[in-house]
């Protein structure tokens, strides 16, 4: 990862953190005024979510840090960890959300609808900036940040919808009825986030990349015998790294030489520049063979 691009991550969830946090107190006092719980809910939610793009921030920024002789390959994982901590700690805002909107369903309460509209709009816009900067972002961390601010969007998109219609017609059941369809939309995508980002942390074969396809290509070079024992993963979700190991009937330098470099051309064609390759002569007994 280039240090610009490591610096605009790190901008990115330093303005989302700022912007968030300046806006849960405006949220918390204007759920005071509004004498409406649910925006007070949400404001403890985004309490929650500022804390985690705090969290965010720092391990984003510590992820840049050269490789030492505590972690070989460098701390690009903990983004990855800000990643997984943040999802988890949006399922688990989604669930209190759900919890406290369905009694609510049974039990509707009236609100200052003019306070709720203004603080809906200021919501928007808020969060909407944030989620702006954080889409352009590559890295895991900035993609699960920005759903993070994507809910509260959408969250607000309702309140500013509910209000709008219950300034013509007294209907409060609407505003539960929403947030249980929004709240239901973005739990549904960040598991499937979560469950991508632990799937990177197992080490598990990152989307996209055929392993069968790549040991076909191996198999199929000039000098090449077989091939065996290959891995793929990946440190952060944008940085792969692969080993393998090549068996040749000719294990003479400048073949060894030729055929390392036509390996690492292959997995380079699939965005994988970090590749151990082992040369190993037919006959040659390899340990790790099965592994």
């Amino acid at each position: 990862m280039s240090h610009n691009h490591q610096h605009r991550n790190q901008g990115n969830i330093k303005v989302a953190f700022f912007l968030n946090l300046a806006f849960t107190l405006v949220e918390i006092v204007g759920g005071i005024f509004t004498n409406s719980v649910a925006i007070v809910a949400d404001a403890l939610h985004d309490l929650g979510d500022s804390l985690s793009l705090g969290l965010a921030w720092w391990l984003e920024k510590l992820s840049g840090k050269r490789r030492d002789q505590r972690f070989s390959f460098g701390y690009r994982r903990l983004s990855l960890l800000a990643a997984l901590i943040n999802g988890i700690v949006l399922v688990g805002g989604s669930i209190f959300v759900l919890w406290e909107t369905i009694p609510r369903l049974l039990a509707p309460e009236a609100v200052h609808v003019p306070g709720m509209f203004w603080l809906a709009a200021l919501g928007i816009a808020v969060n909407g900036l944030a989620v702006l900067r954080l889409r352009s972002g590559s890295s895991m961390n900035e993609k699960v940040v920005s759903w993070h601010l994507l809910e509260d969007v959408l969250g607000w998109v309702a309140v500013l919808i509910v209000s709008i219609i219950m300034y013509f017609k007294p209907l409060p059941i609407l505003d539960p009825l929403l947030s249980l369809v929004i709240t239901a939309v973005i739990l549904w995508n960040v598991i499937k986030r979560v469950k991508q980002t632990s799937a990177i942390f197992l080490q598990a074969i990152p989307e996209g990349i055929d392993i069968d396809a790549i040991e076909q290509s191996i198999d199929e070079l000039t000098g090449v015998a077989s091939v065996h024992d290959t891995h793929i993963w990946s440190l952060d979700g944008e940085h792969h790294i692969a080993s393998t190991h090549v068996v040749t009937n000719d294990v003479t330098i400048g073949n060894s030489l030729l055929i390392r470099q036509q390996v690492r051309e292959i997995f380079s064609a699939v965005g994988i520049n970090h590749v151990t390759v082992e040369i190993e002569a037919v006959g040659e007994d390899c340990v790790t063979a099965d592994c």
